[in-house]
């Protein structure tokens, strides 16, 4: 194996300093991942420092508020006409003290991810995660990965820079494959298995999905997230793209990628040996405990958050996937199979998709029937060591296009 992220290799930053709190910077900053990963920055000031803060601008006084508590050198916007308003939240929230210096502009966070650190956590949404999560692992920096987009759409772009190890997962699902992979050698792995929840509606037949509302779809059970990756969740898009992802990290074929549902989501994921022995990792839903050790690696972070109550009865459910009810998953394997732009072109058709239901121009069913409509268009992708980003953008440009074309009907 070639593998991205995996627990027997070790990757040394080009910056680090062993004496003192490891340095970070965070991309994403306002979103669910970045709260959640200052919150445990900031019951463990002993071990984390975060230099810089990026956010999209969309809300600059808990952008200012993050950025004060922390006394961070740099904060970023990606939106120019929201600097005006950080600077102006920043000297409220100051009280007289140095205010950090501001970017602003679409490229901001790819300029924040090369800045002098240890670790990067790309807490970015969607697919403008790229140019950042490439600009971290050009600088030499660990990369905290929350934003799956960014490997899936550009991932010979990210294979080509990235060194052995250099990558950590934050996804509940790829940490525990990551941990549970520490125990067996890479040739002892005879498949992963991806839990999956189910969403809301994961005992629905086809026929019974296709009166789904957005407001059904975005009363997620289980995790209280976005609400494209919570439409995702519910559609399993989410699920197909993560089995890109583990595919991309572990570098473990599409056929010994296996997804179960669980709907409890208490085991985030399990690693199958060639002896017949399955290592599962367990714990609560909560993503302050991927994150923690996505920032701390290989040293885990204490009670990083709540554990598994041993003392209470439980009982943990698995079934198969309804590749009939919710075939994203295997797309996202034919997707992945091409590889090149596909992955980017189902990225982004899906995307507008999501937004066409949830403004009520598509049904629930009709977003993957849609986003496969996008695919099939596609044709032969742009692949291998020749892609780039301008391929990659170009794709998706076009999927958007044309998603937009066919949900208008």
């Amino acid at each position: 194996m070639n593998s991205l992220a995996h627990p027997h290799s070790r990757f040394t930053p080009a910056v680090q300093d062993p004496d003192g709190p490891r340095e970070l910077v965070i991309l994403g900053s306002t979103g669910s991942i970045g709260t959640q990963a200052i919150d445990v920055v900031l019951r463990n000031p002993d071990r984390f420092r975060v230099v810089a803060l990026s956010a999209a601008g969309g809300r600059v006084d808990l952008l200012a508020e993050q950025a004060v508590a922390l006394g961070v050198r740099t904060v970023a916007v990606a939106d120019p006409a929201a600097e005006r308003p950080l600077r102006e939240a920043l000297a409220a929230k100051a009280g007289g003290a140095p205010l950090p210096e501001v970017l602003a502009g679409p490229d901001a966070a790819t300029e924040l991810a090369a800045l002098e650190c240890h670790s990067v956590l790309n807490g970015i949404t969607g697919s403008i995660g790229l140019a950042p999560t490439l600009a971290a692992l050009r600088a030499g920096r660990v990369l905290v990965l929350a934003n799956k987009e960014s490997l899936i759409v550009g991932g010979p772009l990210v294979k080509a820079v990235a060194r052995p190890g250099q990558i950590v997962p934050v996804d509940s699902e790829h940490a525990a494959l990551f941990q549970a992979l520490a125990g067996g050698t890479r040739a002892e792995v005879r498949k992963l298995v991806v839990t999956a929840s189910g969403g809301p509606f994961r005992t629905r037949t086809r026929e019974q999905l296709a009166g789904v509302t957005p407001a059904e779809a975005l009363a997620h059970p289980t995790w209280a997230m976005g609400p494209v990756v919570t439409i995702n969740s519910a559609t399993l898009v989410n699920k197909g793209l993560e089995v890109i992802e583990a595919h991309l990290l572990y570098d473990v074929p599409f056929d010994r990628i296996e997804v179960v549902v669980h709907p409890q989501s208490v085991v985030h994921s399990m690693v199958e040996f060639t002896d017949g022995s399955t290592l599962a990792q367990a714990s609560p839903p909560d993503m302050r405990m991927p994150i923690a050790l996505g920032l701390g690696w290989p040293d885990r972070v204490p009670d990083a958050a709540p554990g598994c109550d041993w003392t209470k009865a439980a009982t943990w459910e698995f079934f198969p996937l309804d590749d009939d009810a919710f075939p994203a998953v295997a797309l996202a394997r034919e997707v992945g199979t091409l590889g090149g732009t596909a992955p980017a072109v189902f990225n982004a058709a899906n995307e507008e998709c999501v937004d066409a239901f949830l403004k009520g121009a598509l049904p629930f069913t009709g977003i993957v029937d849609t986003v496969a409509k996008v695919v099939a268009e596609h044709g032969t992708p742009a692949a291998g060591t020749s892609l780039t980003v301008e391929d990659v953008l170009q794709a998706e440009h076009w999927a958007r296009a044309r998603a937009r074309e066919l949900a208008a009907g």
